[in-house]
């Protein structure tokens, strides 16, 4: 192409955002002893996967490559996701209990405001929005359901406050969190670019990428 595409950005974190997050998804997946657990792991990351695939295939077809982010904290997410730590552990410090905005404004509100996206790039976002937002209310539930079964109310900590590593986690976006903060990131910057504005871009939520 001759014009490299506004959205391309966007695009590219999007692809490394969700491979990254498949990626820590299915080392949690391989040692979970909870069933309900792995049941919606395994259907969170198989979505994750497909769209880091899908992704990176439309970048290709618009006639450019993904370019890999440098993402030190996967590494992070990697070691928390295979390690010992119970599952509702893992939840918080990924924090993928709060994904689900319910009726309220999300990131990817602001996907369509870019009027140049052709068609079948919308078309592949808009599956992407619709499944995101389901995965968001899977999880959410499956965190509920957790903190049901360890007797303690959604967002209590059940660690001690001096446990600094936890709360160095907890203080930290999961790889969803990161990846839709920096897509708000781009999303913003891409917007201020074209109209001229000097406002730097705000980011509006999580987890599951990078601007290419």
């Amino acid at each position: 192409m001759s014009d490299k595409p506004s959205y391309l950005g966007l695009l590219n974190a999007i692809a490394n955002g969700e491979c990254a997050a498949h990626a820590y998804l299915e080392e949690w997946i391989k040692v979970t002893p909870h069933d309900g657990v792995r049941g919606v792991l395994q259907t969170v990351s198989a979505r994750e996967g497909e769209h880091g695939m899908a992704f990176a295939k439309r970048i290709n077809e618009l006639g450019y490559t993904v370019r890999p982010n440098d993402d030190p904290g996967q590494a992070r997410r990697m070691k928390i996701a295979g390690s010992n730590k119970t599952d509702l552990e893992k939840m918080e410090a990924f924090g993928l209990g709060r994904l689900d905005t319910g009726d309220k404004p999300d990131i990817f509100d602001n996907f369509f405001k870019d009027h140049s996206i052709d068609i079948r790039t919308g078309e592949l976002l808009g599956r992407y929005i619709a499944e995101e937002r389901d995965s968001g209310r899977l999880l959410r539930a499956c965190y509920e359901q957790l903190c049901a079964e360890a007797g303690r109310a959604p967002g209590s900590s059940a660690t001690a406050p001096q446990d600094d590593r936890l709360a160095a986690l907890e203080s930290k976006v999961d790889a969803v969190c990161e990846a839709v903060g920096q897509l708000s990131k781009a999303l913003g910057v891409k917007a201020d670019d074209r109209s001229g504005a000097a406002a730097k871009a705000k980011s509006n939520g999580k987890s599951k990428a990078r601007a290419r």
